[in-house]
């Protein structure tokens, strides 16, 4: 606090990169100022200029999946900073993680996007301009701070429009949250001037996204047209997320699917012991095919080894590839990397020639397969090409679930015994996502199939809670229990658990 009241008497800017972590929580590295930032600016024995001639910019981290809680941090912040009578040099931004929404197809894009005009700010300001030129004044620049005055009339009239529409696509203004603030017992409900532009185009974007919402501009300037989202959806896999999932060795299918190569296909090649699968069900590891026909998730998990580079979602909302092209395509890539292996030293050429059919598929690559509207047929093709079948879900899809037609073995990933363990752990996009798990382990009950409980058991995280994972247990009523756990010392874990049944 020190340091940042420093800063209000010198001619440095701050910059504020923040991000929103679970429940709309700061991260742990920043919480602390953000909490004393939240006290200084409705503690009524600090001076509503505490942070007079501070002059700031906010970018905001976070992922518009989290409706309830989307850069809330950032926001937050930019507000406070404003109450303490700190001064913007830029409208506050936010980058959004989901590939999806995202306006520049990555969170990075919507960085570059801000920082390039901040940069543009940034050098007009150190020119003495007040705002930074738009180009759309006489020869694309403003003259002197003197003449830029004088003309400002004839500037803005012509950069006007550029500007808040440059200004919707790349920023958001902040004036809904100085608006809470003052709802909120704020005494400080001074506007700058220089804000007005801003706030006046965020009100007309508002109103325009509220009619989209109900239809009513679709229906009045396009009758009879499907409606846009029908008509154009999105990709799921961006290029900034075909980029990330390549480099971590995934062969990518069409805009939704993947296939990978699994360490213990490599490992059997070699002659040496196979997965889990091969002793527990005689699978062969290196006949095994894992691949997925949907890369996003409901869930952000937090032990998940993906580093997070899958998008996530609630509903599929992206366009769709048929099962059959999924399905050659993830043969095809298959064998080609089992190919690379040819001649290879250690790899056995009966177990290679055997690799190049597939007789398995594990449906757990990635993301959450029962979520691809097609995955009935997809696994009906499967079955076709006498491919056996292990679909695992993450419990947030009950009717699904339900819809399922039988697969060689369906699993449903147990996280958690408790509803704060399931949210600290799995961190669902569902607001009702604990009625949806444990709707989904009464749906694997009535499954007439083989059915199976996969626990990863974290510890410190989720292994206290013996009894409360009995009850899950009695209430899916699985064929078998898998338990996946972090490190050795849980093992005695196991010796409790089993016990309580």
């Amino acid at each position: 606090d020190d340091c940042l009241a420093e800063e209000t008497t010198s001619r440095n800017i701050c910059v504020f990169l923040v991000a929103t972590y679970t429940d709309g929580q700061p991260p742990e590295s920043a919480a602390w100022f953000c909490k004393w930032l939240e006290e200084a600016a409705n503690d009524f024995r600090v001076g509503k200029t505490h942070l007079k001639g501070l002059r700031y910019a906010v970018f905001g981290l976070g992922n518009s999946v989290y409706v309830d809680h989307y850069n809330t941090v950032g926001r937050r912040m930019d507000r406070w900073l404003w109450m303490l009578g700190a001064s913007r040099v830029m409208t506050r931004a936010e980058g959004d993680c989901n590939v999806a929404q995202s306006r520049h197809g990555s969170v990075e894009g919507d960085f570059e996007a801000w920082k390039a005009k901040l940069l543009t700010r940034l050098q007009a300001l150190c020119r003495g301009e007040k705002k930074p030129c738009s180009g759309k004044c006489k020869k694309g620049k403003c003259k002197s701070p003197g003449k830029q005055s004088r003309e400002s009339s004839d500037h803005e009239r012509g950069a006007s429009e550029h500007e808040n529409t440059e200004a919707e696509e790349l920023f958001e203004t902040s004036s809904e949250e100085e608006a809470d603030a003052e709802e909120a017992g704020g005494t400080n409900s001074i506007i700058d001037v220089e804000d007005l532009g801003n706030i006046m185009g965020h009100m007309k974007k508002a109103k325009r996204e509220h009619e989209l919402q109900e239809g009513d501009v679709g229906r009045r300037e396009n009758p009879g047209k499907k409606d846009e989202e029908e008509e154009e959806k999105r990709e799921m896999i961006t290029p900034a997320l075909r980029d990330a999932l390549t480099k971590q060795g995934y062969k990518l299918i069409g805009s939704h699917s993947g296939v990978k190569l699994c360490r213990w296909t490599k490992s059997m090649l070699r002659g040496r012991g196979g997965c889990y699968k091969h002793t527990f069900y005689g699978i062969e590891s290196h006949r095994c095919m894992e691949a997925t026909p949907s890369l996003a998730c409901a869930n952000k998990c937090v032990f998940c080894w993906r580093h997070h580079t899958n998008p996530v979602g609630t509903e599929w909302r992206w366009k769709m590839d048929q099962p059959e092209l999924i399905l050659q395509e993830a043969i095809e890539n298959h064998q080609n990397m089992i190919k690379q292996f040819r001649g290879v030293s250690g790899v056995k050429a009966a177990r290679f020639e055997e690799a190049l059919t597939v007789k398995h598929c594990a449906l757990s690559l990635v993301g959450e397969p029962i979520m691809y509207p097609q995955i009935n047929r997809f696994v009906r093709l499967l079955h076709q090409h006498s491919i056996s079948s292990f679909l695992v879900t993450n419990a947030q899809f009950p009717e699904e679930i339900r819809s399922l037609e039988p697969v060689t073995q369906l699993y449903v990933s147990v996280d958690a015994s408790t509803r704060e363990s399931l949210r600290r752990i799995d961190r669902p996009l569902f607001k009702d996502f604990w009625q949806r798990f444990l709707d989904s382990l009464k749906a694997l009950a009535e499954k007439e199939q083989r059915t199976v409980y996969r626990l990863t058991l974290v510890k410190a995280w989720n292994v206290d809670e013996l009894k409360a994972y009995a009850e899950l247990i009695s209430l899916g009523k699985p064929d078998f229990i898998e338990v996946k756990v972090s490190c050795l010392e849980l093992f005695p874990f196991f010796h409790r658990f089993f016990s309580s049944f």
